[in-house]
Formats: structure tokens, sequence, C-alpha cells
């Protein structure tokens, strides 16, 4: 258990048994029985910490997905933490539907950077089913870049590191319905050597 649970939790602890004492005062029952309210704060402490385990399971297995199902290109791996039929909303406003569609997409940013990877989500964030992780997309253009119609554009051989945000609703299968992939295009674009 990490120190902000314990802490939390033996605070939430220590106000049970506090009002268990100070009920045990003012009625005839037996210290024994718990009253109404005892319960009730008893249940909401089982379901802070059980929310709070499902938000750091959440959080464990997307760093799984950008360390190493993403950045390995294990994308039979996918499904661990993408639902079937997933909508991603992209940067350039597009979206798709469906993880077939998605890891399509992700294999192209492999195409003419092989070394993509994040390395780090220096932000993690939880509430219930959401998650929000920031980190740095970085990468080398050195092989051609497709633009479709069978043209492609020359590598630069320049490095980039972009900052990224995603955003991701969890299901209750524990595996992302919706997810928002967030960074600066323009900013990549100058990165590669593509933009002024």
């Amino acid at each position: 258990m990490n120190k902000t649970l314990w802490t939390r939790a033996a605070v939430a602890a220590c106000l049970v048994a506090g009002f268990q004492v100070s009920m045990a005062g003012t009625t005839t029952a037996p210290v024994s029985k718990q009253s109404p309210e005892v319960v009730a704060l008893k249940r909401q402490v089982a379901e802070f910490a059980r929310t709070h385990q499902l938000e750091q399971t959440h959080l464990a297995n997307f760093d799984d997905l950008d360390f190493n199902v993403y950045s390995g290109q294990k994308w039979d791996e996918l499904g661990k933490s993408h639902a079937k039929d997933i909508l991603v909303h992209w940067p350039d406003g597009r979206t798709t539907k469906g993880i077939d569609a998605h890891i399509a997409d992700l294999k192209g940013m492999f195409v003419f950077a092989p070394d993509t990877r994040i390395k780090e989500h220096p932000v993690r964030i939880a509430s219930g089913d959401w998650t929000a992780v920031s980190g740095y997309i970085e990468g080398t253009f050195t092989q051609p870049m497709p633009i479709g119609e069978g043209k492609t554009i020359a590598p630069t051989g320049k490095a980039y590191k972009l900052s990224m945000v995603t955003i991701g609703h969890w299901n209750k299968d524990g595996v992302m319905d919706e997810e928002w992939l967030m960074w600066d295009n323009l900013a990549f674009m100058k990165q590669i050597g593509l933009a002024p």
C-alpha cells in the first residue's frame, strides 16, 4: 500500500474507531454491534480502497502500453489496454474506430522513425474510470516518410522529442474504450526539419 493510501485509510479507520467509541456511551446496544453510521463509514473506506486500486491498475497498464507495447511495437499485446472497438482521437482532429485501425496508424509512426519510443510519464493522474498521462515521444527521422500516392519525403536525420498527453476512459473490462492523443504537430514538423 502506498503512503498516500495508507494515510487516508488510517485516518478513515481512526474516524470509524472514534465514532464507535463515542457511540458506545450513548446507546444501550452492545458495543460489539455496529451502528448504521459505522457500517456506512466502513463501506466508504472499502470503496475508496477499491477505487484507488483500480486507478493504480489502469496507470500501470498505461505505463506498460507506452514503455513496452508501443515502444517495442508489440501490436499483438495492444488488446491488454485497448478495447476492440476503441474510439481514438488524434492530434490532427481525425478519429479512428477499432483496434485494427489504431494499430495501422501506430505502425505508420515507426516507418520513418524506427527508433520511436516513450520512456517516461512524469505526470500520471487517475480518477475512477479515467486516466491522464504526460510524457515525451522521441525518435529520429532516418527513413523515407510516405505521404500518399507512392510519394515519400527523404529523411533529414533529425531527432525529435515531443511533449504529449494521453487521456483514456476505461470500461468495466479494464481496457480503454476511448482515447485522446495530444501533441503539437507543428512542433514535430519543425523538429524533423520539415517546417521553418
